[in-house]
């Protein structure tokens, strides 16, 4: 069991690593153009590599916030890819998929209110890391249900959806990478600060790109 779980975490780190990087090339530099694709294809594979690992790993070894990061960039890379599917149109049978992806992430963000509420009644402050990535998942559910309905208020809502959630794993791999370095850092900083300082930090940037791309014809 100690070297599947060393694999794992072997693969876990790699994918975390490649995704910090080639997510934050694509963060910084122009959208759209063939690099950013062909980096956007790198990050998406070194995404799934470290959101299984880590489902993987919090299995073998008992760990609920690996297993919430997991599910939650799981979740996020893979409507992120399906977005792009939507620029064009294509057969209602083909959005089974979607909405499978949609509905397994309601569950999990029910799943996150619950641990965090249950933890918050415990005096466990760490509840709030659930609370918020249960709100968060819920609200991008959301947005997807309008869109497959063609509820959504926004133009070009497959790219604003693509960018959001691509952005939201990142968000989810830098997370990780903060929590496992956190004993590297002044210990008076409570350990929840760094499960909500990437989501703070990088949610105005999805506000910004939403609002920007969301004018385009």
């Amino acid at each position: 069991m100690n070297t599947i779980f060393d694999i794992f975490l072997w693969l876990h780190i790699t994918g975390g690593s490649i995704g910090l990087l080639t997510g934050l090339a694509n963060i910084l530099r122009f959208k759209g153009d063939l690099v950013h694709k062909q980096i956007g294809r790198l990050f998406f594979i070194a995404m799934l590599m470290t959101g299984f690992s880590s489902l993987v790993l919090a299995s073998i070894h008992t760990n609920y916030f690996l297993w919430m990061v997991g599910v939650f960039m799981l979740y996020m890379v893979f409507s992120g890819k399906r977005y792009l599917m939507h620029k064009n149109q294509y057969q209602r049978h083909e959005m089974l998929a979607d909405w499978t992806i949609s509905i397994l992430m309601l569950l999990a963000g029910v799943v996150f209110l619950g641990m965090g509420v249950f933890a918050l009644v415990s005096a466990n402050s760490f509840g709030w890391v659930f609370v918020v990535f249960g709100i968060l998942g819920l609200l991008f559910v959301r947005r997807d249900f309008n869109h497959y309905r063609n509820k959504s208020t926004s133009k070009n809502q497959w790219l604003i959806g693509h960018l959001q959630r691509m952005v939201g794993s990142f968000i989810a791999a830098l997370t990780a990478f903060l929590v496992v370095n956190a004993e590297h850092f002044p210990d008076r900083i409570p350990s929840f600060v760094y499960w909500l300082i990437p989501t703070f930090l990088l949610t105005p940037l999805i506000v910004f790109w939403s609002r920007k791309y969301g004018k385009l014809e």
